[in-house]
């Protein structure tokens, strides 16, 4: 590798990250934008974060120690502040011996000890935020940071600071960078409708429970067109199946799909959690969607995700309480007879999605890290 890429002279550049893949992702897509340039990239996480960064060569992870505060009542609250000790100091002492020239900071519990120890060593700052709603541990350390980069061009709860604010966007995988600019296809008129249902672990039990009533709720010439692509937890495949096997629905069920790219590819619909990489992933790709957000999540953050998307048009949030067979049947129906509002809603998303997302936060890091002024 060339070691002066764009002004890079072999500078290292910390990136800190919890260790799941909302925070992860866009830290290892950054990660793979700086080793381009030239930079050294190292990775500060715990041990779920490590195997991500296994998948890009070249990027140095160091496991640090890392816990919630909120788990275990008063023992786990000692507990959290004995771990987040140890970890400080072990941070500490990496950040001397790596000496980078900016620390890249995620958010995420095992994010905190390094931006915190970098703000006490007066090192350089950036933080990314990938939700509209600023997360706790980069709210903790915002007034220390040079530069916070968004994800959408506004964000609650940001403190007064002195930092450069840029909208770069959230990086995606390139797999799914790659849909970008692909025109959406409408449904062809009494063409199959294809329906793209993605939950995760805490999102595929609602879906399990509501979808399928709803659809098997449409009249037989609507349910003949339904092509429904569903993620469920393993317990809830079968009784799912056998609804929309009833309801004679063509239905691909499965625990965990390989092939999102594909199926974002396909989808005349998706409906989804409004996690940050799954509404940037929907987004770059084009996709309309139905958002429901995740009711338990920290600060409400998916709320705030869907209320952005869906006041640029890209998309419709549904509250929980409101995601009931009866709404969603409704909303179905409508979509099938006049497909209309989902060609602008894709147009919209596909407006607003970030393919260079990685790129754009690289030359804001790359700024701090070398000095220039801001732009």
């Amino acid at each position: 590798m060339n070691s002066r890429v764009n002004g890079a002279t072999s500078r290292t550049v910390v990136l800190t990250a919890g260790g799941t893949g909302g925070h992860l992702f866009p830290a290892i897509a950054l990660g793979a934008a700086l080793l381009e340039r030239g930079y050294r990239v190292r990775l500060y996480t715990d041990y779920r974060g490590a195997d991500y960064a296994k998948r890009t060569p070249g990027i140095e992870a160091h496991i640090v120690p890392a816990a919630s505060p909120f788990r275990g009542g008063a023992i786990g609250k000692i507990a959290f502040l004995f771990i987040m000790a140890r970890s400080a100091l072990a941070v500490s002492r990496l950040l001397r011996r790596h000496n980078p020239a900016a620390v890249v900071g995620f958010g995420g519990y095992a994010a905190f000890p390094a931006t915190f120890m970098a703000a006490r060593q007066r090192r350089p700052i950036v933080l990314h935020e990938q939700n509209g709603y600023l997360g706790l541990a980069n709210r903790k350390i915002a007034k220390a940071a040079s530069a916070i980069a968004l994800s959408f061009p506004a964000v609650e709860a940001m403190p007064q600071t002195g930092a450069r604010t840029v909208e770069t966007g959230n990086p995606v995988r390139p797999e799914i960078n790659a849909l970008h600019g692909r025109p959406y296809r409408p449904p062809d008129p009494g063409g199959p409708f294809h329906l793209f249902v993605m939950g995760g672990s805490q999102g595929a039990t609602v879906f399990s429970h509501v979808l399928p009533g709803a659809m098997a709720a449409l009249d037989p010439a609507e349910r003949a067109r339904l092509r429904v692509t569903q993620q469920c937890r393993p317990e809830d495949i079968e009784p799912v199946r056998i609804v929309y096997r009833d309801a004679g629905i063509a239905a691909d069920l499965a625990s965990f799909f390989e092939n999102i790219p594909e199926h974002l590819s396909a989808a005349h619909l998706m409906i989804c959690r409004a996690g940050a990489s799954t509404c940037a992933e929907a987004l770059v790709a084009g996709v309309p969607a139905i958002y429901v957000p995740y009711p338990a999540a920290a600060d409400d953050h998916q709320t705030f995700n869907a209320r952005h998307i869906e006041r640029a048009g890209a998309g419709w949030m549904m509250p929980q309480p409101a995601f009931t067979p009866a709404a969603i049947a409704e909303k179905f129906s409508r979509f099938l007879k006049n497909p209309q509002p989902l060609i602008a809603a894709a147009q919209a998303a596909a407006g607003i999605g970030r393919p260079d997302a990685a790129d754009r936060l690289a030359d804001l890091v790359a700024g701090v890290a070398e000095g220039r002024p801001a732009a």
